[in-house]
């Protein structure tokens, strides 16, 4: 069955300048990650892309080692676009990345030009796209002189393969640095991707939040949701299908007796809000305006529906504040630290 768009999908969609470019993010952009491989069925991967995109969710987020295997998500939202969103390309914001292990022999990740500008080229080729709107450094490589990785972002946007790049997972101090060198080469970095969450708040610690604000770069912060645990889902047991049994990206013993508990006090707060958990976890990044978008996954329609439900409130009160820091900064669950990666 060929897919109509949902003719209304802009009307209750909110969207934010991106910091200070022409460009707009929806606030709820769609991370096609580690439930976009060749492990899930290529039906259920349309029903979520074409569910985010029927709510105004016009951001698809990729990078080069997403799936499993590291390629498939590129190759399987290339098929999506060829087959359920034809025609559509230019009201889409697609974005990929390059940083992590993608080939075997020393050309094959962190921040190289030669492994940048060959990632980028390989994810243009699986998804049938002759540019990206968005190219990231994924993460900061310690061993390559950054000015070798930003020319490499700069020789991607000249060259026409990207119209705009972005950082991934730099602190504060190297994006400072990042963004004067892309200044100078007359290539403005558009946008940040950090992790953050009301359980992961190294970005506050770190300054970075204010250092966006003060260079004029956008944010799109990804795990809003802390990998599942701001969600209903492990409210009384972990599921076999969930990233935490499954070992993906969410380490089991984050999920103890004591967190857990904690966890249902954040629930009761959302539910006092008259919102799910999902939803109160991204209206928290989101409140007071400074993140552009909060980059949501999804393994079925329904949590997308759910998440986006979270724009109709963004706004909390002090004492609902104060009740979750309580709950989210106490002992154990503040269970996130900084990246030693960043430098």
């Amino acid at each position: 069955m060929n897919y109509t768009p949902n003719p209304d999908r802009y009307q209750n969609m909110l969207y934010n300048r991106c910091g200070k470019s022409g460009l707009m993010l929806p606030a709820v952009s769609l991370g096609l990650w580690h439930n976009f491989g060749d492990d899930k069925p290529h039906r259920i991967k349309q029903d979520i892309c074409q569910t985010a995109f029927d709510l105004g969710i016009t951001h698809f987020d990729l990078a080069n080692n997403y799936g499993p295997p590291p390629g498939s998500a590129e190759v399987a939202f290339g098929r999506i676009l060829k087959e359920d969103f034809a025609g559509l390309r230019d009201e889409l914001l697609i974005s990929t990345k390059a940083g992590y292990e993608m080939w075997p022999g020393p050309y094959g990740e962190w921040g190289s030009k030669k492994y940048l500008i060959a990632s980028c080229e390989q994810s243009l080729k699986r998804m049938g796209l002759d540019y990206v709107d968005i190219f990231y450094s994924h993460r900061f490589d310690p061993n390559t002189p950054l000015e070798e990785t930003m020319q490499a972002l700069d020789q991607l946007v000249r060259s026409g393969k990207a119209l705009y790049v972005g950082l991934s997972s730099y602190n504060s101090k190297r994006t400072r640095e990042a963004v004067a060198i892309l200044r100078s080469l007359g290539t403005p970095c558009l946008i940040h991707q950090p992790s953050y969450s009301l359980l992961n708040r190294w970005v506050e610690e770190d300054g970075l939040i204010d250092t966006l604000d003060d260079l004029g770069v956008g944010s799109i912060v990804f795990s809003p949701l802390a990998q599942g645990m701001l969600t209903t889902k492990y409210l009384k047991d972990i599921p076999e299908d969930s990233r935490a049994s499954q070992h993906k990206s969410l380490n089991p013993n984050f999920l103890s007796p004591q967190n857990l508990e904690r966890i249902k006090a954040l629930n009761e707060i959302a539910e006092n809000r008259g919102q799910t958990l999902a939803q109160m976890a991204i209206a928290w990044v989101l409140k007071q305006g400074r993140i552009t978008s909060a980059l949501i996954g999804a393994s079925r329609p329904e949590q997308v529906i759910d998440c986006v439900g979270a724009i109709k409130n963004l706004d909390f009160t002090a004492d609902e504040l104060a009740k979750i820091d309580q709950y989210a900064q106490d002992g154990a669950l503040n269970i996130w630290a900084k990246s030693a990666e960043l430098g």
